[in-house]
């Protein structure tokens, strides 16, 4: 790694001239001798020797001058305030020459690759700093020059008294330095040149060989100006006197700027050539000849002292101590005393008071840096790294530093990070306020490092470098260390590190913000909204832009930052008088609407947000703009503020007309005008004209949904809406167009709200809405477009490559005649209060508000709405007998006549009653589609009809069946009715409706009513009828339509079997058949529709529901619906109760085959891993259906109880137990095994019960054949031989189930299922024999 000795680490020369000397520079117009001799500094091409004589070329050797007596008096001034005092001046440097630089930079397209002027600022003010620091050695005078003249009346008493001047140095300050004198000899001198010779040669035998005499011409008037390098700038001395004091208060010195302070350094010096020539010869020999061997000469003895304290190691010399050495121990060598070879000014003795703030804690009496640290610091100033690197590395070791400069001399590793950390954590302290001589120091160590290392090592990966002067600029919030924020954002921006780029030129703004720095502040904002808005090259799919709905050229990526730059940067526009530039920032943050801005954060590190960030842009903005407006004395044009946030949702705009429905989606309703355009087709071409025209004359409104994306309350005033009318002008629109407009509307946070606009025409037209106008917060006109996006194209590859969008779709609406409009209302405008199941006779009256008669009415409903035609109770007929008739296909959502007598000519109405069972929903909203016409071959219109409602809870029913033993009704269900509702409910009827199974009730129940939380039990005895086909055929039929849907065919449109239907009622009312009304059994078709569609949209997703219908019979054969009907009698309410799809009977799996094949079929592989899954889904849906359903059909009943009585003197009982064998399969012969198994009864006479075993005496295996619906008795002989209570556990059944075998034909036998069943586990049957007790004697 290349080093470069950075300036303020080069030798520090102190210069004392005679009064004489000043006058005469002054008299010449030269600046005093130290500036002179700095102007020629540093010298090109020096040569040091390390201390094995290894010659080191320097291409620069740098050297500073400064004057001795501002040394002393800037060594006396309290470190702490000199170190404010330095960061203020440093800071007022920049704000005074900021705003040129920005301008400047602002003009420069490359300065990025430029160093920023403010950096080079701050490090010529630090590198000006030549006051001796307590911690480091680097601006301890390294040689002091006594500089005379011989223009003085005594040139050789003026250097006596020069020699003889006591130095005013604090006792810290290293007195070891090389004494030089001076002779300047001019030509106006009134010595001679042989008389100034004579004069050096008696001061240098007097003082040594230190002595040069400089003659100069200086010839009057002066010489041209000539230009020399800019000097670094100085602290200027503390404004006032300060007096310095002891440590018991006797005030010591006083530090005075009495002596005249240049502030401003020169930059050009009157000498002529001859005169430069000698100045510069002069300076190189002091450099060559005194400065460089003297120091050589002190790194070679001070490396013999330090060499030989480090031959052996210490713990050696401590143990031989321990061992043989006296107790006593020697004195401590103190720092470094001067040797012989070394020349020294006498050091006035006092005792100085240190700063109460030192780095190295509280002390009043600080010795000088060690030898050992000087002899590091020489060697570093020579070139001699190596020996260098050992002592600065021995130093680390014992905590006394050099972790500053080791990074400068080695080789760039990840070590040298840590010799960073570690020494700014040395004088960082523990507390989070960092004392100012802290952060003056950390700023010098910075600029060492930025300055002395190359730029591709400080840059590198491995050093970081720029990380290195964050860490360095703390939590100060003065401006040298935002100066240090800004030059690491810098770095990083040539790194392409750009986030955090722009996070550190934000950090550095505030803290300039904060010193009052605003030119710079708004240009590093600027720098970093730059940074945050350049759009990099993102190697994205277009497809995932695309997939999140961005616009890749208007991702602007981390939004929060851009959003917390922009504020602050608007602010600064304001305070500076921008204020049209501040409001288009404080517009364009509504964009990031949930962002909160970091620069409103409290400082108090509590993490609290303080008010939100949406808030305050709109409190900056409305601000800006009142005041644009209350200077301007013109009107203001705003058309160049455009606010980045849309109120309007295009898509939830829509037209509501007179005869529209209030309520209802638009998508529900135009799936009802779908459905009947698919019922019209078959019928007619008659169209359905579109239900969105108005009427002339009569309004419309246009509802528009508003949803403020913000967090903060908006104020929109003066809303209106911007018309179009095809084929007119403005002045058409102005007659005949009258548009609403809402004076203010105020929308909370977030906040969503439909807002509607009332519009009318007095002329047939075509009405385009094109634009919502608004003013925004009052202030700012603003129009929004209503139009949708259109679809997206994918015709061509192009498009389908770049996304492509059809026209925008606006809001339109036609104006037309009022010629035939049916108007449809319901007898109360109140909302319903019904209960759950209840039917309601809902009077509704049809108007004819055309000019045109009505012929013909078509009334749909909504696909879950319950809804028939009223039927009177004349016209019920009673001839069914309780037969129902279906064509077992579920049936579709279609519409139904209205009956009319006459045409409903116009300005007439007529009456219409509806049958209503209301349903639980998600809208609770009735919907009426009424489809009317002029008369046959004429365009069909449409009017909306909705109705809220309310629906409370009534009764719940539930049912649990199981098998008996009787033949006449083998299965019995047990129905439990539960009031829910807080009135008393009675029940009229309960009727069961059912494809096979017809049911009869077995007791009365009470015919009390139901009050609240009671509940009623009926006991139903279910049998079978005889027409039992239908079950093998109804599943065939399921199984031919499933099969075509696993295997992928088209599935067929065919119907399935038609079935008759057993409806029974059961009650006492044998008269009260409700169901054979025809109103009533649509509304019990409708309710079991919602039932059974909404089974299979769940049980099976994957199979579309438009081919439900063709699949699936909308009854299962062996299904049984039970029909629970109430009333109300106190409050005139009729309705019913439904359970639908209770299964009776066992099944047998009759999708077994086609299972069977899809899973041993060749499966073709798709490269969609959804599509399998989706095929695997429905196949396991299919497998779990109710028309899959498989169970046992044997049931095994043993008598159970039996008492035998037995004289045991007469020998052992035999008993005989009947066993009885029932196949409770409609359609499927069972096959049955019987075997006793004497061991299963051990076991049980094992358990904990103790039942006896009984042994079994006849055949152990008993087998044969059950038709269906047959059962079989089986009397088995038990033997005991002691009485006690026996088990009959000692049973195991093998059932095999057959084909169907309803005709009683010898078909070969064929298994289908297998099953073997034993005695239940939880409960035992036994049979107890009792001894005959004997007859007394």
């Amino acid at each position: 790694m290349a080093f470069v000795l950075p300036p303020p680490l080069s030798p520090h020369v102190c210069v004392s001239s005679s009064p004489d000397l000043e006058q005469l520079l002054r008299t010449s117009s030269l600046p005093p001798l130290e500036d002179i001799l700095q102007s020629f500094s540093p010298l090109p091409q020096v040569t040091t020797r390390t201390t094995n004589l290894v010659t080191v070329p320097h291409s620069t050797f740098a050297i500073r001058f400064s004057d001795l007596k501002h040394v002393e008096n800037a060594c006396m001034e309290d470190e702490e305030k000199r170190s404010a005092r330095t960061i203020d001046w440093i800071g007022e440097r920049i704000n005074q020459r900021c705003h040129k630089w920005v301008a400047d930079l602002e003009k420069d397209p490359a300065r990025d690759s430029k160093r920023s002027p403010w950096w080079d600022e701050l490090r010529h003010c630090l590198e000006g700093d030549n006051v001796p620091s307590k911690i480091e050695g680097w601006n301890h005078p390294v040689s002091i020059i006594l500089a005379v003249s011989t223009t003085a009346p005594n040139p050789l008493q003026a250097v006596t008294t020069l020699h003889s001047r006591t130095l005013e140095f604090p006792p810290w300050v290293d007195t070891t330095h090389l004494v030089c004198t001076l002779i300047i000899h001019p030509s106006t001198s009134a010595l001679s040149d042989e008389e100034a010779t004579a004069l050096f040669n008696a001061v240098k035998k007097q003082y040594g060989v230190h002595v040069y005499l400089l003659p100069l011409v200086l010839p009057s008037p002066p010489p041209p100006p000539v230009s020399i390098p800019s000097l670094p700038p100085r602290l200027p001395p503390p404004p006032l006197d300060v007096e310095q004091h002891d440590i018991h208060g006797n005030p010591t010195s006083t530090l005075t700027n009495s002596q005249e302070f240049r502030t401003v350094r020169p930059n050009s010096l009157r000498m002529s050539e001859e005169d430069i020539q000698r100045t510069v010869r002069f300076t190189r020999e002091f450099v060559v000849t005194s400065l460089v061997p003297w120091m050589e000469k002190c790194v070679i003895e001070w490396n013999e002292v330090f060499s030989s304290s480090r031959r052996l190691p210490s713990r050696l010399f401590s143990s031989t101590r321990r061992l043989f050495g006296s107790g006593t121990s020697t004195p401590p060598t103190s720092v470094h005393a001067s040797s012989t070879s070394l020349s020294s000014l006498p050091v006035r003795s006092h005792t100085y008071s240190a700063s109460q703030t030192s780095l190295s804690g509280l002390s009043f009496s600080l010795p000088p840096p060690s030898q050992q640290r000087r002899l590091a610091e020489f060697a570093t100033i020579l070139g001699d790294h190596k020996l260098a690197i050992g002592v600065w590395e021995s130093l680390r070791k014992e905590g006394k530093g050099g972790s500053d400069i080791l990074p400068m001399l080695l080789s760039p590793s990840p070590a040298t990070t840590l010799h960073i950390t570690q020494s700014l954590s040395a004088i960082f302290p523990s507390t989070l306020e960092l004392p100012t001589h802290a952060q003056l120091q950390a700023l010098k160590y910075a600029v060492r490092w930025e300055t002395s290392l190359s730029p591709n090592d400080f840059l590198s990966n491995t050093l970081e470098g720029e990380r290195w002067l964050v860490w360095a600029a703390g939590n100060s919030e003065e401006a040298p260390s935002a100066l240090l924020l800004a030059h690491a954002a810098l770095l990083s921006v040539r790194k392409q590190a750009k986030r955090r780029a722009a996070l550190w030129y934000f950090f550095s703004a505030s803290k300039m913000q904060k010193c009052g720095i605003k030119p710079l502040a708004m240009y590093l904002l600027r720098r970093a909204h730059e940074i945050l808005s350049d759009q990099r090259r993102k190697l994205l799919s277009p497809l995932f832009w695309e997939s999140q709905g961005i616009i890749p050229s208007q991702n602007m990526g981390f939004n929060a930052a851009v959003a917390g730059v922009e504020h602050p940067l608007g602010r600064l526009l304001y305070a500076t008088g921008e204020i049209r530039g501040a409001m288009k920032l404080f517009l364009g943050l509504l964009r990031w609407s949930s962002v909160v801005s970091a620069w409103e954060n409290s400082d108090d590190g509590d993490n609290k947000e303080s008010l939100g960030s949406d808030k305050s842009y709109l409190e900056d903005f409305t601000v800006a703009l009142s005041y644009l407006k209350s200077v301007s004395s013109q009107e203001v044009h705003l058309n160049d503020l455009i606010t980045p946030i849309k109120f309007t949702v295009p898509a939830s705009g829509r037209l509501i007309l007179r005869r529209d429905a209030v309520g209802g989606g638009e998508s529900d309703w135009k799936q009802m005008e779908e459905t009947w355009k698919s019922f019209w087709k078959p019928r007619g071409k008659e169209t359905l004209e579109k239900s969105g025209k108005a009427v002339i004359g009569d309004s419309f409104w246009v509802e528009i949904v508003l949803r403020n994306p913000l967090d903060a309350e908006v104020t929109l005033a003066n809303l209106t809406l911007t018309v179009e009318a095809q084929g007119h002008g403005c002045d058409w629109l102005s007659r005949n167009v009258q548009v609403e407009s809402i004076d203010e509307i105020t929308l909370y946070a977030k906040e969503s709200r439909p807002v509607s606009l009332t519009v009318r025409a007095s002329e047939a037209s075509i009405l385009v809405i094109a634009d919502l106008r608004y003013d925004f917060l009052g202030l700012l006109p603003t129009k929004e477009s209503l139009s949708r996006r259109g679809r997206r194209l994918q015709d061509t590859l192009q498009q389908r490559l770049t996304p492509t969008y059809a026209p925008d779709i606006p809001i339109r609406v036609e104006i037309e005649d009022d010629d035939l409009e049916l108007d449809v209302s319901f007898a109360t405008d109140e909302p319903l209060v019904v209960l759950e199941g209840e039917y309601r006779w809902v009077e509704m009256t049809l108007s004819n508000v055309g000019s045109r008669a009505i012929g013909e009415v078509w009334l749909l409903a909504g696909p879950e709405d319950q809804i028939s035609p009223y039927c009177p109770p004349a016209e019920i007929s009673r001839d069914l007998a309780g037969i129902l008739f279906t064509d077992n296909k579920l049936p579709q959502w279609t519409p139904y006549n209205i009956h009319l007598e006459e045409e409903l000519q116009p300005s007439t109405d007529i009456e219409a009653t509806l049958i209503w069972r209301p349903i639980r929903s998600a809208n609770q909203r009735i919907r009426l589609l009424f489809i009317y016409r002029e008369r046959g071959g004429c365009t069909f219109y449409c009017t909306r009809v909705t109705k809220n409602y309310e629906i409370n809870s009534c009764l719940t029913i539930s049912a649990r069946s199981y098998t008996t033993p009787l033949k006449h009704h083998p299965f019995q269900v047990n129905v439990e009715i539960s009031n829910i509702s807080p009135s008393a409910i009675c029940l009229t009827q309960i009727a069961t409706i059912s494809p096979i199974w017809q049911c009869r009730l077995l007791h009365l129940p009470s015919a009390a009513p139901l009050q609240l939380a009671q509940s009623a039990n009926f006991l139903l005895a279910a049998f079978p009828s005889k027409d039992k086909d239908c079950i093998e055929e109804t599943h065939e039929f399921v199984a031919r339509a499933l099969g075509n849907v696993l295997s992928g065919h088209e599935v067929e449109s065919g119907n399935p079997p038609p079935l008759r239907l057993w409806c029974n009622h059961t009650l006492r009312n044998e008269d009260y058949r409700p169901l054979l009304n025809p109103a009533v059994s649509h509304l019990y078709l409708c309710g079991r529709r919602n039932v059974i569609a909404n089974s299979m949209a769940r049980s099976h997703p994957h199979i579309p529901a438009a081919s439900h219908s063709s699949i699936f019979p909308f009854y299962n054969p062996q299904s049984l619906d039970i029909v629970a009907f109430w009333e109300i009698p106190s409050e005139q309410r009729y309705g019913f109760t439904l359970l639908s799809s209770l299964i009776l009977g066992p099944g047998h799996g009759a999708l077994q085959e086609i299972i069977s094949d899809v899973e041993q079929a060749k499966v073709k592989r798709s490269m969609y891993a959804e599509t399998q899954r989706e095929k695997m889904e429905m196949l396991q849906s299919i497998r779990n259906s109710e028309w899959n359903a498989e169970s046992d059909p044997l049931v095994v009943s043993v008598e159970d109880g039996l008492i035998v009585e037995h004289d045991f003197d007469k020998g052992s009982c035999l008993v005989h137990v009947t066993i009885t064998l029932r196949n409770y399969s409609l359609t499927r012969p069972s096959r049955y095994t019987l075997r006793f198994n004497p061991s299963l009864s051990n076991n049980v006479a094992a358990g904990p019960l103790n039942f006896l075993a009984p042994r079994h005496t006849g055949p152990l295996t008993i087998r044969g054949i059950l038709q269906p619906s047959e059962s079989s008795s089986v009397k088995t002989r038990l033997w005991v031989t002691r009485p006690g209570i026996y088990a009959l556990c000692g049973w195991e059944v093998e059932v095999e189930v057959g084909e169907s075998w309803l005709d009683g034909s010898k078909t070969p036998w064929r298994t289908r299922q297998r099953y073997v069943q034993g005695p239940p586990a939880e409960y035992c049957p036994c049979f107890t024999v009792n001894s005959l007790p004997k007859p007394h004697a």
